[in-house]
């Protein structure tokens, strides 16, 4: 590590600095209800949370580990941080990619290639992704996959007439909403949506259709027309909202997939977690109110809008809302089961 040499010290959990990002599609709720620390005069549209993209790498904020960022934090600790499953497969690469995004105007219509093409093409990772819905306006959409399976000529003529719209599924978003997004499926955030994305490790976007408008250069944005072809999955068609009525105090799992498992819990008192079963790193996210995550001893407050990355080799923790919170839980378990909580009674 750069600033802090290999010692025995106990890891702990971590937060990081918030990397920022202006958009001309963006706004003021990540500053101003998410608790950002930025120029409350310009519009960003998204926050990376935990970010492993080469030139974005987040740098942890708290603790001893301070000013470190987290590719040398497992070049050190390794299996500690990620889990050893973890680290045999991707080494010193974070694999997954956490981010809040606030939509004021509707994004562009895009998808990402799948791990054979994003390998070929730009020796990368893929893009599967989820958003999780922290906040929607009135009448606040959606777009996610085609109405019905298409094919390449049907979509070609579409796109060159301008009404590739027409051919899309779009559905209404509410808070608490989830979509899940496998790579292929095209999609795009329509206004008024602020939420979580929590994504493959990759930063590769094709943009298909951009609504006409131009970018700050006052030129129109770059479309990827002939890249995204063969990146799209012509099936990935129909209805797509994950609707979860939580059960305070339980864990209940949204999304089960190779890349990630993504649970949430609303909750009002003290829950145990049992990580010995899962030979991960475990990623929260507080969607609202505040908690403290207590362990060995020690804890650490989260409040709205923070994420926290809680080492592998930590197994049993304590979280303690004051006096409610909403949150995500995140790690990488291919035998993981929906049917077995991980919560147990302190």
């Amino acid at each position: 590590m750069t600033k802090v040499d290999y010692h025995m010290s106990e890891l702990y959990p971590l937060k990081f600095e918030p990397l920022m990002k202006e958009k001309i599609w963006g706004g003021t709720a990540l500053v101003n209800r998410y608790y950002k620390k930025a120029d409350p005069s310009l519009k960003y549209g998204e926050s990376w949370e935990l970010s492993a993209i080469p030139d974005n790498l987040s740098v942890i904020s708290n603790g001893f580990l301070a000013g470190n960022n987290i590719e040398e934090l497992i070049e050190v600790y390794m299996g500690d941080i990620t889990g050893d499953a973890v680290f045999d497969k991707f080494g010193n690469e974070f694999p997954l990619l956490i981010k809040l995004i606030e939509a004021s105007v509707d994004l562009s219509i895009q998808v990402h290639p799948g791990n054979t093409i994003a390998k070929e093409r730009h020796k990368a990772y893929g893009k599967t992704e989820m958003w999780y819905v922290l906040e929607s306006k009135n009448g606040s959409k959606i777009y996610t996959g085609f109405k019905e399976p298409c094919d390449r000529e049907i979509y070609l003529a579409a796109l060159k007439a301008g009404n590739i719209i027409e051919l899309m599924n779009i559905e209404n978003s509410l808070p608490g909403d989830v979509f899940f997004t496998p790579s292929g499926r095209i999609h795009a955030i329509g206004a008024g949506n602020v939420l979580v994305e929590i994504q493959q490790t990759s930063d590769i976007t094709y943009r298909i259709f951009d609504w006409d408008r131009k970018g700050t250069d006052g030129k129109p944005r770059e479309l990827h027309t002939e890249l995204a072809l063969d990146a799209i999955d012509f099936n990935a068609a129909g209805k797509n909202k994950i609707v979860k009525k939580l059960t305070l105090n339980k864990t209940e799992n949204l999304v089960n997939s190779e890349f990630f498992v993504t649970n949430a819990i609303s909750f009002n008192e003290r829950i145990g977690k049992d990580y010995n079963l899962i030979d991960s790193f475990v990623i929260y996210i507080c969607t609202e109110g505040e908690f403290l995550i207590r362990w060995d001893g020690n804890s650490e407050p989260v409040i709205k809008g923070e994420t926290v990355l809680l080492p592998a080799m930590i197994k049993e923790v304590i979280l303690e809302p004051s006096p409610g919170a909403k949150l995500l839980e995140v790690f990488i378990n291919e035998d993981i089961r929906q049917s077995k909580s991980n919560n147990y009674t302190p």
